[in-house]
């Protein structure tokens, strides 16, 4: 008898994630584009990061038991000067490194703000969450803040000071800067009232990560790792960086990641968030919430535990490129030629695993044939979902970690056994 699905059409396509996306591309005469949707910069141009699916059935909303009356966002009118004021006072966070690099506002772009401002057009408001001491992380309108600060007081900012180019109506004020404008326009700029939304300190952060999640004022969501890199400062933002940086991990991934929307901290940090909890370990629950967890030890990490990780990672990715070469973190079937892009998930259960053996045993990986040991796993539909689809699953986190660790075991039990090695 017919399922409910079938009677209406609507057969469920039991095709694997690569098989759908490499006939799509087949049957739109597409051969020559990537096989796999992927993450944008923040300029719209595409990646070469595999986008993470999610599960159909999942519903993008709070799911622990929160009270909603725990959720305390205070929506305030403040003036740029008052804004300033908590700049000059160290009372504002705004991250520098948060900026998106290949996304920085240009000159033009932030003159045509300043241009907004001195024609009373009202700006979008900023979002911020409240820290313990009182002060500000800036989570949504950094450009937008940066950009008021560089024209009106740069030193606030460290910043050379902006002269206004390119405007569309104040054409007069070209190359102008906030000196040159009169006593009355400097007021005007001062004064300009603007709206702030702040969480008070004391919503819970998986809370507030969920509600930063949806915000999306400047028309480009931030990234989860946009957020978490705003909402948790320390130690953890800038070893992510540095690690994202070393040579290692750029050879290692083809030196294709974009880092402008921080993919390239986002996986240095899945990579240690499992080296310090084990996946089998990880508890079914929010992946996002585990990850901010995850910066929040690397800022309690003392110097020997951060060496050792550090040392783990840039081992992971050396062996990672000889045994893997090219297609290293990305999905391989038999004889493909074509490079798929960087996949996440496939990134922190290789990196990860590479990183618990010991030298001998990478050694003899170097020297085996573990990318043809590698596209037959692929042909596992339940491997392939657990890095594909839902890849928060705990189910699947288990799966992708338990499959690549038998991956590398029964290959260096078949190498053990060939006299040649």
């Amino acid at each position: 008898m017919a399922t409910l699905e079938e009677s209406q059409g609507r057969t469920r396509d039991q095709r694997s994630v690569y098989e759908r996306y490499q006939d799509a591309a087949a049957e739109a005469g597409e051969f020559d584009t990537p096989l796999f949707s992927v993450e944008v910069t923040a300029d719209g141009r595409p990646t070469d990061i595999e986008r993470e699916e999610a599960e159909d059935e999942v519903i993008e909303d709070i799911t622990s038991p929160f009270d909603p009356e725990h959720i305390d966002i205070d929506t305030r009118t403040t003036t740029v000067d008052l804004l300033l004021s908590r700049l000059r006072n160290e009372m504002i966070d705004l991250a520098p490194d948060f900026q998106r690099k290949a996304g920085i506002w240009t000159d033009g772009k932030q003159s045509r703000l300043i241009e907004s401002l001195l024609l009373r057009i009202p700006i979008p408001s900023f979002y911020a969450a409240e820290k313990k001491d009182g002060s500000w992380a800036i989570v949504d309108g950094i450009q937008r803040l940066t950009s008021i600060a560089r024209f009106v007081e740069p030193q606030t900012v460290g910043a050379d000071p902006l002269k206004l180019t390119g405007l569309e109506y104040l054409r007069n004020f070209d190359e102008a800067s906030f000196a040159d404008l009169s006593g009355k326009l400097q007021i005007r700029l001062r004064e300009t009232e603007v709206v702030v939304h702040v969480i008070r300190r004391g919503t819970p952060e998986p809370v507030m990560f969920n509600v930063f999640a949806r915000i999306n004022t400047g028309g480009e969501p931030l990234t989860r790792q946009e957020i978490r890199h705003a909402l948790i400062p320390g130690r953890a933002r800038t070893l992510l960086a540095e690690l994202a940086e070393t040579e290692e991990f750029r050879r290692a991934t083809g030196y294709s990641v974009v880092g402008d929307r921080m993919a390239d901290r986002e996986m240095v940090l899945r990579f240690l968030a499992f080296r310090m909890t084990s996946p089998h370990a990880y508890k079914p629950g929010d992946f996002d919430a585990f990850l901010a967890e995850a910066m929040h030890q690397v800022n309690r990490l003392d110097s020997a535990d951060e060496d050792r990780l550090r040392t783990e990672f840039v081992t992971a990715m050396l062996a990672a490129e000889e045994i893997f070469g090219h297609h290293a973190f990305r999905k391989y079937r038999r004889n493909q030629q074509r490079k798929s892009p960087i996949n996440k998930a496939l990134f922190e259960a290789i990196a990860v695993n590479l990183a618990s053996l010991d030298d001998d045993d990478r050694d003899v990986l170097r020297q085996t044939d573990v990318l043809d040991a590698f596209a037959e796993l692929m042909e596992d539909p339940e491997f392939e979902r657990a890095i594909s689809v839902g890849t928060g699953d705990a189910r699947k986190v288990r799966k992708r970690f338990d499959a690549v660790k038998e991956l590398f075991g029964n290959a260096l039990d078949e190498a053990r056994r060939d006299p040649a090695l």
